[in-house]
């Protein structure tokens, strides 16, 4: 059996769910069947079309139409919580090689979800599944279970200068 990873992409610049998303490709058209969870999120990304054009990834999402500004409600901890009930089931499978946790540093950041569950299901997962953790403020905690963890550090974004997310390249 081939040795599997924890990634976690982390930082304040952009990019984590991008590297996130090629990773799944090269790993699909290696041969390797992808799902892709994305926390937080529920309005509709380009990216939400993979599936059409590469079999093996798997997208579903796990939030609501608007991202979370002040308070979570109820709705953002229940969406949340569905999520993780549906990847915990995939992380104790053998249908996927690659899981990826889009934005669930975000869940845990806006405590949508308690991060002993999140911890509990990365370190008991099945073995050979890869598994990505995207999202700001990875928690110390994610940090030390990750074999590899990458911050994205913003230098300079185009967005501080009125420009506004693009379809096909920000969203």
């Amino acid at each position: 059996m081939e040795q599997s990873f924890v990634h976690v992409y982390t930082g304040n610049g952009k990019g984590k769910t991008t590297a996130a998303l090629g990773l799944s490709v090269r790993a699909a058209l290696s041969g390797k069947k992808v799902f892709f969870a994305q926390f937080i999120k529920g309005m509709e990304y380009s990216e939400l079309k993979v599936s059409e054009f590469i079999k093996n990834i798997e997208i579903q999402q796990f939030g609501r139409e608007c991202f979370i500004y002040k308070k979570p409600t109820e709705e953002d901890i229940e969406a949340a919580n569905k999520g993780m009930d549906v990847c915990e089931k995939v992380l104790k499978g053998f249908e996927y090689d690659l899981v990826v946790l889009d934005e669930l540093n975000i869940a845990l950041y806006y405590k949508l979800i308690p991060l002993s569950r999140v911890v509990k299901a990365i370190t008991e997962r099945t073995p050979s599944i890869e598994v990505v953790i995207t999202g700001r403020y990875a928690p110390e905690e994610i940090i030390e279970i990750a074999d590899l963890v990458t911050e994205m550090k913003e230098i300079k974004h185009y967005y501080n200068q009125g420009v506004q997310a693009r379809k096909g390249i920000e969203f």
